[in-house]
This record gives structure tokens, sequence and C-alpha cells, in this order.
């Protein structure tokens, strides 16, 4: 927990850090005053201010925002720290925002206001921190594919077919059936069956069953089913590990390689070792179920905690049955043989650079495509605040998941800031945009109401996503 609390801390400051110096490059650029540039938010106080006058740096701690001999010198700069983190912001000279009312303004324009620019400036200046966002995600996916390469664990290496959750099967699906294609496109890997059935909502499927070839088309509501289903495993995965604070929750597998049980390895005094299970046994059934493929294992054993159980096996070609307790965890302790065909490929720094690219575009695509879900019943209660954005990160340190969750978030950031909507950067987007055709300006007056429409809908907002985190956490 403590691992992705810290994660979660250092890609939102580095991410926000970056998105107001976009906004402060702009406006430095076209000559307009930036008067404070924060990190965190800081209502009443500020954990460090920093500001240059009379040609030296003064450093305060721990500080009361209200500073006679600082605020002496607008023209400069204040940079801080804040104590509430959950933004920060970069209050430019001139601009009806958050941190200016139209009273705060001066009655005459001033060269240095951001009023005083024309529209195309100032819709620079609103657009830097998104493009700022935006570059800074497609240059961590660059130096990442040039770092790490890429690793593809291939459909068509799955030799022995697929393993179907119960909601596949439900439309027809049978286990180990082999994906040929979907809407007429053939799947690479598992991500693009995800995205293809629940992001993009397509419903022809033709899968390769033994030697025949059969196609499928799956229900109108699959998607919201899936999320559905979905919602309700997590539930159960809550509520165990509520009971018990070392259960690792289980994700909810829609499809997967089909992972014949035949063990490599039992784990010392665990209920397979205890058991008489060994290294090459073959589980074929649990409590009577039978359960050729791991993951059918694992589903099964999920129904009997704290019991006694049967497990059916072969050795040698010989059947056996042994007699299991589990405890509340559901396991028996032993690892599977397995070993997946992964397709790695490395690249120089210049091939990095299309490759990096095309990942990071496709991300954006998906998650722009995801948000049709949102608007659904299921959808909504999915959505989730900074709890579920830092479950997100692995429980471990690792700089290759960091730095792919943070340029991610970075996108997402870069596209909800995007929309239209007041106190966002979409918004004032959106009325320069009117501006421009219009030629007419709109008041600091209307700016000033639309921003506090705008900032109590991104409240509520905060508040229902937030609020998800806190049921789920309790229920």
């Amino acid at each position: 927990m403590t691992i992705r609390i810290i994660q979660l801390l250092l890609a939102l400051s580095f991410l926000v850090f970056v998105h107001e110096l976009g906004h402060f490059a702009f406006a430095r650029l076209f000559k307009v005053r930036v008067e404070k540039f924060y990190l965190f938010f800081n209502p009443w106080f500020s954990l460090v201010r920093i500001k240059k006058f009379d040609g030296i740096w003064h450093v305060k701690f721990f500080s009361k925002n209200a500073d006679e001999e600082w605020d002496k010198h607008p023209e400069n700069t204040e940079w801080g720290i804040g104590w509430l983190p959950v933004g920060g912001y970069c209050a430019i000279g001139g601009m009806v925002d958050e941190t200016h009312k139209t009273e705060d303004l001066s009655t005459e324009v001033q060269p240095w206001e951001f009023r005083s620019k024309p529209a195309w400036q100032r819709m620079l200046i609103i657009l830097g921190g998104i493009l700022v966002n935006f570059v800074s995600a497609m240059i961590i996916f660059v130096l990442l594919t040039w770092q790490y390469g890429t690793d593809k664990l291939l459909l068509r290496n799955a030799s022995d077919g697929l393993y179907y959750s119960q909601i596949m099967l439900d439309e027809g699906f049978e286990q180990q059936d082999k994906i040929l294609t979907i809407n007429g496109v053939e799947p690479e890997i598992k991500a693009d069956i995800m995205q293809s059935l629940i992001i993009e909502g397509q419903r022809d499927v033709v899968v390769l069953r033994g030697t025949d070839t059969v196609s499928l088309t799956l229900s109108e509501d699959f998607a919201t089913r899936y999320i559905a289903f979905v919602n309700a495993h997590d539930k159960v995965e809550r509520e165990k590990a509520r009971a018990d604070k070392n259960y690792r929750k289980r994700p909810y597998v829609l499809v997967a390689e089909w992972i014949p049980t035949v063990i490599d390895s039992v784990s010392p005094e665990s209920a397979a070792a205890l058991a008489g299970l060994e290294k090459g046994d073959s589980i074929v059934g649990i409590a009577g179920v039978a359960t050729p493929c791991y993951h059918m294992v694992t589903q099964e054993l999920q129904r009997h905690p704290c019991d006694s159980i049967t497990v059916d096996y072969f050795r040698a070609g010989e059947a056996h049955t042994a007699k299991v307790f589990l405890g509340d965890q559901c396991v028996l302790g032993f690892i599977p043989r397995y070993n997946p065909q992964f397709e790695h490929t490395d690249y120089s720094f210049w091939k990095a650079i299309p490759v990096g690219l095309q990942s990071g575009w496709q991300e954006l695509v998906s998650y722009v495509k995801q948000m049709r879900l949102v608007f659904t019943k299921e959808g909504a209660q999915s959505v989730g605040g900074f709890a579920a954005i830092g479950s997100m990160f692995p429980d471990f340190w690792s700089w290759q998941a960091f730095w792919a969750m943070t340029a991610w978030i970075s996108l997402v950031l870069a596209f909800m800031n995007f929309l239209p909507i007041p106190a966002l950067d979409g918004g004032y987007i959106l009325f320069l945009l009117v501006e421009m055709i219009t030629r007419r300006k709109p008041s600091d007056k209307f700016l000033e109401r639309a921003n506090e429409i705008g900032f109590w809908l991104l409240i509520a907002l905060l508040i229902f996503a937030n609020g998800n985190d806190i049921f789920r956490y309790f229920f």
C-alpha cells in the first residue's frame, strides 16, 4: 500500500508540475506575468515559498500566504509547494480563473496581463498544459520502448487454444476455441480481444473449434454485462481482502491462454504438499468437478474456503485422488508448468520513436473510446478516484511500471483537460474559439460565473469518483 501511495504521489506531482510548466512557458514567451507557480494547493499557508526580489532569493517554510513585503514585487513569480496534494496551479496575471476574480483585476488593462494579448496567444497559453502532458507521455513511451523493448504473447502461439470465463461461454464460446477474427481483423494479443469486444463493442467473431470454423455474434449488451461481472467479482474479492489482510485480490479473467494443470513445483508445508502432490502430477478435478485447465482449478478452489475437498490427478499415467483441506486463502500451493512464448523485440533509439509513438497514440484512442461506457449504469459504478488510480500501480517498485503508468495518466490528464468544461483548459479553449469566430470577447464577469459553475461540477465529479472508492472499500 505504501509503495503504491508513493508512486501515485510522485507520478501526479511530476505530471502537475509539467502541466503547469506548459502554461508558464507560453505565458512568459508572450511576456505575460505569472504571479505564482505552485505544486499542490495552498489554502491559508504553504509548506515552501520562494521568490526573488532585490536581487536575492527569499525562502520561507510553513509560511502564511499573506506577506506585505513579498506583495510589493508582483512582477516576480512566487514559487512554492502547497500542503493539499490534489493538483497545482499557475496564477497568470490578468486571467479570470480559480486564482482571480473580476474584482482582483485592475480597472485598466495592463500590457503584461493575459487579457491584453490577442486570442491566438491566449489560446497557446491555455493549450500549453495539455500539449506538455501529451508530449511528455509520448516521450516516455518512446524511452520505455528504447530501454525495455516490447514483449508480446501472441495468440497464434497458444497451441492449446484459450480459456474463457463464464460470460464468454454464455455467448457461445467453448473452452479451447481459437479466435481467428473479430469483425474481420485477426487479434494479435489478448489486449486486442478486450479492445475489440469491450471498448469498441464489436460483435462478430470467428473461431476455430477443433477443425471447424464457427461464427459467433455477441449480444448487444455484452460490454455492459462484462462490466457488471467485473464489478460483482471485485466486490467479492474486496470482502475477502477485508476478512484477511494477507489475501491477494484476483482480477477477473475474460480470456486467457489455456494452461494444462501440470505441477512444476510444490510449496513446502502447503495443502498440496501435505496431500502428497508432486512435480509432474496433472490435476484433472477439484471436488468432483473436471478442471483440465489451471484457471478452472483456481476458480473451483474459490468455492471451498476452509473446506475439505478431493483432488483428482494423474501421476505417471495412473489416476489418483487426494483429500485436501483448504484454508481461507483457497489455494493448494503449487506452481503450474507454464512456458509462455513471448516474442521480445529490442529497438535502437531511432526505431523506438515510431513504435513508442504508435503505442502512446493507441493508449489515448483506447481511453477515449472507453468513455462511452462511463455513461452506462455499470460503467458509472466502476468509475474511481485517487484510490482506484493508485491501485493500478504494482505493490512493488518497478521503474518500467512506474513510468508506463505515469505516461498513461499523462494522456488521461491531457484528454480530460481538453474537455469543454468551464474551469478546465478545454472550457477556456471553447470560449476563445467562440471569440475568434464571432470576434466578440466574453465579459470577465461571464467567465467568472462559468468558472464557478465548472468548478462545482468538477468538485461533484471528484466527490462521486472518490465516493465510489470509499463505498467499494467499506462495502
